[in-house]
């Protein structure tokens, strides 16, 4: 009996000394103590950005860029992590910076379609800035030619997403014409008829 307790105390000790190796190993492996505080790099070029990080032991990777016109072009807008994350070595820090030109979208055909439709899809690239000029039409809100900058834009053509474009629109023929018309006609065949 003695053997038996005395071979389960040192099974017992062993797995402890054994755990205790494994922890004090990945303590070492993880360099659980190594540890590096996200520094600030908003309002700095991509550039100045990565040397910064690199300095302190970690990577820049560019993620995104956007435009905001307020911002001054190639400035870092955002970072992840952010600021005071407490990272490791080697740790990835993934940036978002200010484009240097807004973003361009390309137009699809637009003629012959709705005003509302014509609308929805312009909206749909992003593009906020739409004019409506009114033209002489047999149809009414139907989109007869899209311009930009005076150009007329063909379906493919690319501008900028902040640009504004301008939906030449039918008027419609005026319903007051068609109704005068039809009165018209109706008393021309009363007449006839009465004779």
């Amino acid at each position: 009996m003695k053997k038996i307790l005395l071979n389960i105390g040192l099974m017992i000790l062993g797995a402890f000394i054994i755990g205790w190796i494994a922890m004090m190993w990945l303590d070492v492996w993880t360099r659980h103590d190594d540890t590096i505080t996200v520094p600030s790099v908003k309002s700095m070029t991509f550039e100045s950005a990565s040397i910064l990080l690199a300095d302190d032991g970690l990577v820049a990777v560019l993620a995104d860029s956007v435009y905001d016109k307020t911002t001054r072009p190639g400035t870092v807008i955002e970072q992840n992590p952010k600021v005071g994350t407490v990272v490791k070595e080697g740790r990835e820090i993934f940036l978002t910076i200010n484009a240097f030109s807004p973003k361009m979208v390309t137009i699809p055909t637009l003629t012959d379609i709705s005003l509302r439709q014509a609308r929805s899809i312009l909206e749909g690239l992003e593009i906020k800035n739409i004019v409506e000029k009114r033209v002489p039409s047999d149809f009414h809100d139907l989109v007869l030619g899209v311009y930009y900058k005076g150009h007329r834009l063909s379906a493919g053509a690319r501008v900028p997403v902040n640009a504004t474009v301008e939906l030449e629109v039918g008027e419609g023929v005026a319903e007051t014409m068609e109704s005068d018309s039809i009165v018209a006609d109706s008393s021309d065949e009363q007449i006839g008829l009465l004779e």
